[in-house]
């Protein structure tokens, strides 16, 4: 017996999705995972190389000695696929795209600093540029998608992560004064470690939000 009405098959949303609303704790976990593995990996890796020099030294110095280049390199390689990942969970939420794009190329930085370390030359010298400006990139970025506590963190982090990356070029272009007191290896630090530390707050702040209504 018919109604007189058309029966339309019900919309199949994707796992993970309904009615619109995104989980943000998947992207979340991984942002968290990777802010504390950089920070974790790097201390324990300086603290293995013999004779390595905190203050004057890089920290990609950590991918040519033989006792921490297994290591961070394969660092770097997990965090490029990491952070890509945790992008597109985030863009999930958010939709925009010139943000999944910063998280991508800064991604492709990492996982490519990872593939070709400092001692092969020009390549890591690009690629790491590429993870210094666009991770700091992304968290500006990331905040004019959030408010509160965590989009002024996210300025300060990303703001400070470039203002260091601009010292750093004019300090490796022949003027290491603008150093500091830091020396090179401090002030690379100050150019990662803001933006890591945002990442493990952004990483524990989405997994508490647990779901989001989508754009």
């Amino acid at each position: 017996m018919t109604t007189g009405a058309t029966l339309r098959p019900a919309r199949v949303r994707p796992r993970g999705d309904v009615a619109g609303v995104t989980d943000l704790r998947p992207s979340g976990v991984l942002f968290f995972l990777l802010g504390v593995a950089f920070i974790t990996v790097t201390m324990l890796a300086a603290s293995i190389a013999p004779a390595y020099d905190f203050k004057g030294g890089a920290i990609s110095d950590l991918g040519v000695i033989d006792q921490t280049a297994p290591l961070f390199n394969s660092l770097l390689v997990v965090m490029g696929v990491l952070n890509m990942a945790g992008g597109y969970l985030y863009y999930r939420s958010h939709r925009r795209a010139w943000l999944l794009a910063l998280y991508v190329i800064a991604g492709i930085g990492t996982l490519g600093a990872g593939l070709f370390p400092l001692n092969t030359g020009g390549l890591h010298a690009i690629f790491a540029l590429i993870a210094f400006l666009f991770y700091n990139l992304e968290g500006l970025g990331t905040a004019a998608v959030l408010a509160g506590p965590m989009r002024i963190l996210g300025l300060i982090a990303g703001a400070a992560g470039l203002v260091y990356t601009v010292l750093m070029v004019i300090g490796d272009s022949g003027n290491p004064a603008v150093f500091g007191p830091i020396g090179h290896g401090g002030s690379e630090r100050m150019i990662a470690y803001p933006v890591m530390l945002w990442l493990v707050a952004l990483g524990g702040y989405l997994m508490a939000r647990h779901t989001e209504q989508g754009a």
